[in-house]
């Protein structure tokens, strides 16, 4: 939201008087938006201000939202890659054992990585085989990781985890000196023992491995007489989707599918 109003609103709009914005500026900043940026992009940014003038209303600064009855266009469905447990196996191998219990964690308990670079060792009951969601990491103000409670209620779940895996995670709270006593220690750290960076991981070891595992490659663009490298591939959200598809397929019902997913609305489950 930060980034949205010190990028996006600030410069359109911010030296207006709130009671001068009419639906033609919302209309007419939707489109300028609508012309280099992503549909989900443009739906997220007309969400912040949707948002603002809400609340403007609310507090009686203005009688009614200049941003009502604003028609955006539907995004077009992503069209993801599904792999197979093969391909699965091959990454987890080639990311290495300090990283292949995330990987795992995505795709068996269908984890967001924010999730599992929030599990704390008291997240792990070993006896009783689950584990439980209540914290993730995410990028707050210039990228810095931050703690913070999951994307909803639904988020915060107990979930019961397949012993080979939950055998995984204790070899790795072994190999870094954890025990039971550091209840609050995070289960995935960087060097110094603090949350990890996504765009770390992404960079260091995600991307590479994924190259490495065949489910992703290397492109060379050009862009002003130089030639940068970009990865294109698998994300680490597919592997949430993948657990999803398998769920279904297994014939697991569509609401257990929701509730271990920690989706608010099944809708959202079915989309995926």
């Amino acid at each position: 939201d930060e980034t949205i109003i010190r990028v996006h609103l600030v410069p359109a709009l911010g030296d207006r008087p709130l009671g001068s914005i009419v639906p033609a500026d919302i209309t007419r900043l939707v489109k300028q938006w609508s012309q280099p940026l992503a549909h989900r992009t443009v739906r997220r940014n007309f969400g912040t201000l949707r948002a603002i003038l809400n609340y403007a209303v609310a507090n009686d600064y203005i009688a009614r939202s200049p941003a009502r009855n604003i028609t955006l266009s539907r995004p077009q469905p992503l069209e993801r890659p599904i792999i197979d447990s093969g391909a699965v196996l091959r990454l987890v191998n080639a990311i290495g054992r300090d990283h292949a219990p995330v990987v795992l964690l995505g795709a068996v308990l269908g984890l967001r990585w924010g999730e599992c670079a929030g599990l704390r060792v008291r997240n792990l009951d070993f006896l009783g085989g689950t584990i439980a969601v209540d914290e993730q990491i995410t990028r707050g103000i210039a990228g810095r990781a931050e703690v913070g409670p999951p994307k909803s209620d639904a988020g915060k779940r107990t979930m019961a985890i397949p012993p080979p895996l939950m055998e995984l995670l204790s070899a790795h709270l072994a190999r870094r000196g954890l025990t039971a006593a550091d209840h609050d220690a995070l289960v995935f750290s960087d060097r110094a023992g603090g949350p990890m960076s996504y765009s770390n991981f992404r960079e260091r070891h995600w991307n590479p491995a994924c190259v490495v595992s065949g489910v992703g490659e290397w492109k060379d663009e050009r862009a002003n007489s130089r030639t940068r490298r970009r990865y294109i591939g698998l994300t680490f959200h597919d592997l949430r989707r993948l657990n999803a598809t398998a769920l279904v397929a297994e014939g697991v019902d569509i609401k257990t599918t929701q509730r271990r997913l920690g989706h608010s609305d099944i809708r959202t489950t079915l989309e995926v």
